[in-house]
């Protein structure tokens, strides 16, 4: 993992941005190991077919078992607000987060306010998994088209509120904000 030398400093906010099936979440994974400290994954996916199951056991497999897991696909607040300073906090995913309050037709701007905030106040370090989803041609439809813009709105806000931001293409990271500890 010699991308991940750097300064050992850790970032009290980190965001991990890529495609799908980019290498963001392995990467962000390991990252996370990197700050010695107890693991806590936030997942934030929903099981609705086979699809899904075997993507989230292949996660869990891949992750072993040094890891406490919270499932939750919206309230995210209370989780964070339980965290301590001697945990990292990974957030896998915040794509899958947005999808959710978008399929339970909940305000999205107060959604992301509400996630802001509770990162902020968050005393854990956090390392935060999303999707970039604007390199892409402009969905046919509009729905599509909505999830796009809320997904884009969403990594804007998150990127700003990070100290550390990275793009993973093909398993490699690419340091947009900070520097890797």
């Amino acid at each position: 993992m010699d991308h991940l030398k750097g300064n050992n400093v850790f970032p009290k906010f980190t965001l991990v941005l890529g495609g799908a099936a980019s290498g963001k979440s392995l990467f962000a994974e390991q990252l996370v190991g990197r700050f010695g400290k107890k693991r806590i994954y936030l997942a934030t996916s929903q099981i609705f077919d086979d699809e899904m199951r075997t993507k989230i056991n292949r996660h869990l497999d891949q992750r072993g078992t040094n890891w406490t897991t919270i499932e939750e696909p919206l309230d995210l607040a209370p989780a964070l607000a339980g965290m301590t300073a001697d945990q990292t906090c990974l957030l896998d995913c915040a794509t899958m987060w947005l999808t959710n309050h978008m399929l339970a037709e909940n305000d999205l701007e107060t959604a992301q306010s509400d996630l802001i905030s509770s990162l902020r106040a968050c005393p854990a370090h956090v390392v935060i998994v999303s999707n970039e989803v604007g390199h892409g041609i402009v969905p046919e439809n509009a729905l599509s088209r909505q999830f796009r813009e809320a997904q884009g709105r969403l990594n804007i806000a998150l990127a700003a509120e990070a100290d550390l931001a990275v793009l993973v293409t093909a398993g490699l990271p690419l340091v947009l904000k900070g520097t890797l500890p």
